[in-house]
């Protein structure tokens, strides 16, 4: 199993990550300072690490610095309320994403990093005549080809994920909108809605009061 190490003081962004990227398939450890994440960076078998630059203690540059410093080449992803993204990728980090994020664009850049050749089996779900297509990004309904857009695309995603089980607008905003979203939105039921129009009525059904699921 993939391993990402998170580095991330802000317990409630390095516990969405951490949630995300294990939702995701990933094995997560996560550390909310400099040195702790220099030192298992260095001593311990991971396959990408996702750093903050703001740490306490060694600042995220400095993490990096060291890391490449000591010949390292593990994958980093900065991320960072700051834009130093110069700097950051002159040090040697492989990618940066500035605050605030979409969890999905995040997630999109770690595969791509990690260049992840998953299995046949992986790459296409499927319920019952419904496919999602996780390379091409194609929907397929009873043969035929549907087009999405990204969210409408990560949203079914999620629902593939969980067929049958309820998905609350809560878990739906923080899965396909990120870490930085309106809790007082209706964005969930506008995108349920374009889904319904593409894929069918009857392909997401409403569970009063609870949420949304896909029927099986």
């Amino acid at each position: 199993m993939t391993r990402i190490l998170i580095a991330e003081d802000e317990e409630r962004l390095a516990a969405f990550l951490e949630k995300g990227l294990k939702a995701n398939g990933f094995a997560t450890t996560v550390v909310g300072d400099g040195d702790a994440a220099s030192a298992l960076a260095h001593e311990s078998e991971f396959d990408l690490l996702v750093l903050d630059l703001g740490l306490p203690g060694k600042d995220g540059m400095d993490v990096l610095r060291e890391l490449r410093a000591r010949g390292s080449r593990l994958p980093v992803v900065i991320l960072s309320a700051r834009d130093e993204t110069v700097e950051g990728l002159e040090l040697g980090a492989d990618d940066y994403m500035t605050k605030p994020f979409r969890f999905d664009e995040l997630l999109a850049r770690i595969r791509v990093r990690l260049r992840e050749e998953p299995s046949g089996a992986d790459l296409l779900l499927r319920c019952g005549d419904l496919s999602l297509d996780l390379r091409t990004r194609m929907a397929a309904v009873g043969g035929r080809t549907v087009e999405l857009s990204a969210r409408e695309f990560t949203m079914l995603e999620v629902f593939l994920r969980h067929p049958g089980q309820v998905m609350s607008r809560e878990q739906l905003l923080s899965h396909v909108w990120g870490y930085f979203y309106d809790p007082g939105s209706n964005v969930v039921d506008v995108y349920v809605g374009y889904l319904r129009r593409k894929l069918g009525r009857d392909r997401i059904r409403t569970v009063r009061g609870m949420g949304y699921a896909l029927s099986e």
